[in-house]
């Protein structure tokens, strides 16, 4: 017998969840002879690969992460003192530990069933209320994917309140961060707002709707606004202040300046660098803009039993309701870099943040009174933790060279200038060391704590904080490691991930995020990178993103991939905007009718009317396909100005349409280009290939296919291939030309999980992932079809990799709603499918490869046995108004009070399956009255009174 040098353990088989024996058993349930002859039944065979995937071999957990070690070395590590928005700090081992090394917080999904995420809910009301606090606003977002994109979202809510064909113009002072006004750049230019850079002290605001100001400025300079913000209002603007957060910690808050918004990075709040990402973005405003605030508002109501529950608050304002009439598409926010910024507040408390903010602005007075004794020029007096020094060029390049000789980056500002700043990493001794780069030997022999006593605070009075902030119990009680940790694990346990079960959410894709993936992220080598580290210092980086753009360009067919969009409604956004462009420089601008058929999600209307395309809906059919006649009449209807097609393929309802090639087609031969929306990839990977289908223009959504956690809500990222005429048209890597996100890789350190995941699956593991997740929607579909029936079928009977669930005939029958079976699901350890999309009254599924045969089991079961409390109420054994539905979910305390006048017995409220005795899940609230905080509009911390 020969011997097998194989490795032993495979990644393919820890990734996805059914053995091959449950396999033979599944495929006995669907009627299937082997998973070829499923796909064969399922994929358009116009459409197959007809070969396997190109990619590297499939490497073990060992071999990657030693791979992920040797591109890290190549990564040189540096002090980068550059600034610009970026700033290193230290992340208290306690949250990195507890929540960013931690599954049961980076596995959770964004919070849209409340009474099993109100950890999440409030970690997140926690992180508003401190921005509210540190801006002066009366009311905040919880959080935005980016500083730039939340200055351009800001230009979107100005131009909504005070914008008009007359009045275009937003205005963005040229002391703002130089990647921040390429991103506004770019947003306005697409929608037609003529966005002016410029000396804000000598700009007319009679035609300005909005104007932009960096406080501090982006080379330090430290002014009063006040007068500048008089005579913006007085020509009927809104002020937005691009405010650095740890600043505000000491210095006057935009809304007691009189600004009208504040955005900016919450990442110096104990988030890493990470090469540009992900950090979590805030947003803050006054009351009166709540209702075109961007992004998700965490507000406070009750539940069923009085009792204090957190919820999204007025998502009606939303892209997923308001469709083309949205004024943004965000959809994935930075949920987990929320959280650990303001868990990062409440370990440190107000006391805390306001040592580290004066500690910064210290160090940073005296190293500019070091340089001023050296006899340099430092061209402001007031600054927070960067100073501007000002010599010839070859004084520049000279501080430039010694400073990386000894492992710091300065930033270059010009050829007369260079930039400094400071932050809570810094230290005396960095200060001494800086002082003997500019100054010599003379330099040398300076020392920090002699030079302090001389230095003068750098913050003028009329500019130095009085009011209080974050007086909040919840930032007051948590200083100490054991109640931090405390504290995290309390709220952990407040909601469902998928340490708990599988969270089955049609078109989200939650499959496993393995832990091999994760490692490399915290690793300093990758993590600790300023997003503008001179090229030669991140080989590695560059290796890494060659390597991953190589692997995507074979999986979707697209010659040319850009990694820059930081999330799936940015991708969206980047790839019409590059099919706007094509169109420009073809002399076609004046094509720009963008056709979306109904069942699409609502980011893709969003986002073109955000990319400047007028929106025409193209109608589905009696199968959930698009309407080919309705398509072609469309597209002749619009021959002189078609732009785009968005479609989803699979489609949202489930299915391989037949006709794609056709549809493509179609839209080509009137002048289109096709933009295909990559949420449903988990489906074609190594089966089919969009470039190959007929598209132009694909995202993908890194944080459902390719492995990125959902982070409750965020980091994402939504990568685009384009085909080879749109190459040329991709986002800039440099502040210059389009810009999707502030980073030039969006964010850059969690690319790596995607890197890893295909990596380790290699070619043939990627195809059987996606086999087996065909295979298991339509093994749930034929189990749970008789008691819930499946919408939409393919042509040949089969599913997707996900499936519509009917719940609308029970509504007249027993009064049960799509609302009452997702709040069951949870007293079984559920989290709901996707409710209500793409068609009101149905569940939506997607179990992914990742579950095991036994967890599909348990969904079956606790689907069949809801269908059997439904039938009861429906003959009557039930009342319609008091069952285990409509009372659902069951709290510890409803189950445990001393009276129960239900028409149920409590056992069956709280332990409705055997599972739910082992590893029984209790939702902390009963069900939210969503209603009543809409109408009681509180976004931040209530008084701790309200918690007893």
């Amino acid at each position: 017998m020969a011997v097998s040098l194989e490795q032993p353990d495979q990644f393919v088989t820890r990734h996805v969840g059914p053995s091959d024996k449950d396999i033979e058993k599944m495929l006995a349930v669907v009627g299937a002879k082997s998973l070829d002859a499923l796909v064969g039944e399922t994929v358009p065979e116009s459409i197959r690969l007809a070969r396997p995937l190109s990619l590297p071999a499939a490497k073990s957990e060992s071999e990657l992460l030693e791979h992920a070690r040797k591109l890290g070395k190549k990564n040189r590590v540096m002090r980068s003192l550059i600034g610009t928005g970026y700033s290193d700090c230290i992340t208290p081992p306690v949250i990195l530990r507890n929540v960013l090394e931690n599954p049961g917080w980076y596995t959770q999904y964004t919070p849209y069933q409340a009474e099993i995420a109100q950890g999440r809910l409030e970690a997140l009301l926690n992180f508003q209320t401190m921005i509210e606090d540190l801006t002066g606003f009366e009311v905040a977002n919880a959080s935005l994917l980016d500083e730039g994109t939340a200055a351009a979202e800001a230009m979107h809510l100005a131009y909504e309140f005070k914008g008009s064909e007359s009045k275009n113009v937003f205005f963005v002072s040229s002391a703002c961060h130089p990647q921040t006004i390429a991103v506004v750049k770019t947003r306005g230019e697409a929608i037609g707002i003529d966005v002016h850079v410029g000396d804000a002290d000598k700009a007319d605001f009679e035609k300005t709707f909005g104007v932009l100001l960096q406080y501090p400025a982006t080379d330090g300079a430290l002014s009063d606004p006040r007068k500048l913000i008089e005579r913006a209002h007085a020509g009927s603007a809104l002020v937005v202040m691009a405010a650095d957060l740890l600043a505000l910690a000491i210095v006057t808050p935009p809304g007691e300046l009189g600004a009208d918004v504040a955005v900016g990075s919450s990442q110096r709040f104990g988030v890493p660098l990470g090469y540009g990402g992900p950090h979590a973005a805030y947003f803050a405003t006054k009351n009166e803009y709540v209702r075109k605030l961007p992004g998700r508002i965490i507000g406070v109501s009750q539940d069923v039993h009085g009792k204090p529950a957190l919820r999204m608050a007025l998502q009606t304002r939303e892209q997923h309701i308001r469709r083309e009439k949205a004024t943004s598409n965000i959809c994935t926010a930075q949920a987990l870099l929320a959280v650990m910024a303001g868990l990062y507040a409440a370990y440190h408390g107000p006391a805390g943040i306001r040592r580290i903010a004066t500690r910064v602005h210290a160090l940073t007075a005296t190293l500019a009174h070091g340089c001023k004794k050296l006899g340099v020029k430092v061209d402001h007096e007031n600054y927070f933790d960067t100073i501007r020094l000002r010599g010839d060029h070859e004084a520049c390049d000279r501080w430039t060279e010694l400073a990386q000789s000894r492992g710091i980056n300065l930033r270059r500002i010009d050829r007369e200038c260079v930039g400094i700043s400071l932050d809570e990493v810094s230290s005396e001794h960095e200060v001494e060391t800086l002082l003997s780069v500019i100054g010599g030997e003379k330099g040398h022999q300076m020392k920090a704590a002699e030079l302090a006593k001389e230095a003068n605070v750098a913050i003028p009075e009329s500019l130095r904080r009085t009011s209080k902030y974050l007086q909040h119990a919840v930032f007051n009680l948590h200083h100490s490691e054991t109640e931090m940790m405390r504290y995290i694990r309390l709220l952990q346990e407040r909601d469902i991930s998928l340490i708990h079960s599988m969270i089955p959410l049609g078109s989200c894709t939650m499959k496993l995020n393995a832990a091999a993936e994760m490692l490399p992220i915290t690793e300093p080598c990758w993590n600790a990178m300023h997003p503008f580290a001179p090229r030669d210092q991140t080989e590695g980086y560059a290796e890494m993103f060659g390597e991953l753009e190589s692997m995507l360009s074979e999986i979707t067919g697209f010659p040319a991939i850009s990694l820059q969009p930081n999330a799936g409604s940015q991708g969206e956004y980047a790839g019409l905007l590059v099919i706007r462009n094509y169109l420009q420089k073809k002399g076609e601008g004046a094509r720009n009718v963008c056709l979306i058929p109904q069942s699409a999600h609502g980011t893709n209307p969003a986002s073109a009317v955000m990319a400047g395309m007028k929106v025409v809906v193209v109608k589905t059919d009696e199968g959930g396909n698009v309407d080919v006649a309705d398509l072609e009449a469309q597209a002749k209807a619009h021959a002189k100005d078609l732009a785009a097609l968005m479609i989803t393929y699979p489609s949202t309802h489930g299915v391989f349409e037949e006709d794609v090639k056709r549809i493509c087609e179609i839209v080509h031969a009137h002048g289109g280009q096709v933009y295909m929306d990559g949420a449903n990839m988990n489906a074609q990977v190594g089966l089919c290939r969009p470039a190959d289908i007929g598209a132009d223009v694909c995202h993908l959504n890194l944080h459902k296919t390719f492995c990125i956690p959902h982070g409750g809500g965020g980091p994402g990222m939504g990568p685009i291939g384009v085909a080879k005429h749109l190459a040329e048209f991709l986002p800039s890597k440099e502040c210059e030309g389009t810009l999707i996100s502030a980073a030039p890789w969006g964010s850059a350190s969690i690319l790596l999980i995607s890197w890893a995941y295909i990596h380790m699956m290699g070619g043939p593991g990627l195809t059987h992932a996606t086999k087996v997740a065909i295979l298991s929607a339509n093994y749930l579909a034929k189990k749970i079809e008789k008691d819930f029936p499946v919408v939409y079928w393919g042509k040949r009977g089969r599913v997707a990799h996900e499936c519509i669930f009917d719940v609308r005939p029970l509504k007249k029958t027993a009064s049960i709603e799509v609302d009452d079976v997702a709040k069951r699901l949870m007293d079984y350890g559920f989290h709901a499918p996707t409710m209500s999309f793409p068609i009101a009254g149905t569940l939506m599924v997607e179990p992914t490869e990742s579950e095991p045969i036994e967890e599909l089991d348990r969904f079956v079961t606790a689907m069949t046995q809801i269908r059997d409390e439904i039938r009861a109420i429906e003959s009557g054994k039930l009342p319609k108004d008091d069952n285990p539905l409509k009372n659902a979910p069951h709290t510890q305390g409803a189950v445990t009070a001393t009276e129960w006048a239900h028409a149920y017995p409590r056992e069956q409220a709280a332990f409705p399956a055997p599972w739910t005795r082992a590893r029984k899940f209790w939702p902390h609230v009963g069900r939210v009255n969503n209603a009543l905080g809409d109408r009681n509009l509180v976004c931040s911390c209530p008084p701790i009174d309200d918690y007893q």
